[in-house]
């Protein structure tokens, strides 16, 4: 009797240490048929599941390459991982930055639909900005908690303005956008009036040839009102050097705009604010309460209180190196940022780059998981972090 009383409290206490496992594995560079992952996005499904969106970048850590949009899965609130599933393989070349969102307004849907959204490319970005190349943007839909995808949508000539006559003739515009990216991170949908229902994916473009400091580089956003049939453009932010973004819901229609100055000549965040639900920009500014090295962040609306939105958001917070990963609170719709929890931090600074992308997803009411970059980026892990 005493052996199994032993036995018990052995597995209680083995359960217990399980559940609030940290840094738990989830993409291994080198492993599962791909050298090297980057660029993760997560979300979570209406049953609770989590869904983990990565590039798995076949024969090296490049940005360009044969790159394939990977996912795993948990029913355990990310304390195990599937194995893993190829979502996108766009052959030889480049298929990344996942912006998955899962669409809970669509009367057709009333289970929620995923929409997963990526760019492909045919040359790396440098040669893309010297016009030597072309973006193109996607989507693909769920209906079956990402177990099954239709087939992609190409939604470029809604969303993009190329002037590409020499690769496609039938993409020339006027404008001469080059490169072109979404997020990195998930996408959005507003939930309140007067644009509820309306899935927002935050973005960024090149304009032009390349120009000194990365003043070609703009932020934008691009949306959907009727759950995918068309997609129209905002406007950009109009601030030279915005670059790689993500997107929240503030309160009365109102949207935040979160955004890397690619110039790094101001190491703090750009902030872009929508009173229309992202159509135009009323205000923009450095937000010189989150440092930043000049790499991606991540927001996302957590609840409300007060008649406010509760953000949090997530970057490497050394203004010099991608180290110091940092989850931070405001419930003042980003005005000030009182609460912080470190998430990850290499202090003895061996390695430049130890904690780079992340994204983050709400789990519970008090709970928050952060899927980000580690250590050179040799792993994409994930972290649950407790912050009320």
């Amino acid at each position: 009797m005493r052996y199994s009383f032993i036995i018990l409290i052995f597995c209680f206490l083995n359960i217990n240490i399980k559940a609030q496992q940290n840094n738990v594995p989830v993409f291994t560079s080198g492993t599962e048929g791909h050298k090297s992952y980057r660029i993760p996005a997560i979300i979570q499904l209406p049953q609770g599941d989590l869904l983990a969106f990565a590039e798995g970048r076949v024969n090296g850590s490049g940005d360009f390459g044969d790159i394939n949009i990977v996912l795993k899965r948990s029913n355990d609130q990310g304390r195990t991982w599937s194995s893993i599933e190829t979502i996108v393989d766009y052959n030889n070349l480049q298929a990344g930055n996942p912006a998955p969102v899962v669409d809970l307004l669509d009367p057709k849907y009333p289970k929620g639909r995923i929409f997963l959204f990526y760019n492909t490319g045919n040359n790396h970005e440098a040669e893309v900005r010297k016009g030597n190349g072309l973006r193109e943007v996607w989507f693909k839909t769920s209906v079956d908690k990402g177990k099954t995808w239709t087939e992609p949508v190409n939604i470029t000539l809604q969303v993009h303005k190329p002037n590409q006559p020499k690769i496609n003739t039938s993409y020339n515009f006027k404008e001469d956008w080059r490169h072109y990216a979404n997020t990195p991170g998930h996408a959005m949908q507003l939930t309140s009036l007067p644009y509820k229902g309306r899935i927002y994916i935050a973005a960024n473009h090149s304009e032009g040839k390349p120009q000194k400091n990365d003043d070609d580089y703009f932020a934008h956003g691009f949306y959907t009102d009727d759950h995918g049939k068309s997609f129209k453009l905002s406007e950009n932010v109009n601030l030279p050097g915005s670059n790689e973004c993500s997107a929240a819901e503030l309160s009365n229609g109102r949207l935040m705009i979160n955004a890397r100055n690619q110039k790094g000549n101001i190491r703090a965040r750009i902030v872009a604010i929508s009173n229309n639900g992202g159509e135009t920009w009323d205000s923009i500014y450095f937000d010189k309460n989150l440092p930043d090295p000049v790499c991606e962040g991540t927001i996302l609306n957590t609840g409300t209180m007060h008649g406010k939105n509760i953000l949090a958001f997530c970057n490497a917070a050394d203004p010099n190196e991608r180290n110091n990963l940092t989850l931070r609170i405001s419930k003042d719709e980003g005005l000030t940022w009182p609460l912080s929890f470190p998430i990850d931090k290499n202090p003895e600074k061996k390695k430049s780059d130890f904690t780079a992308y992340s994204d983050i997803v709400k789990i519970s009411k008090n709970r928050i998981g952060v899927l980000y970059e580690r250590n050179d980026y040799s792993q994409i892990v994930f972290k649950a972090v407790k912050w009320k």
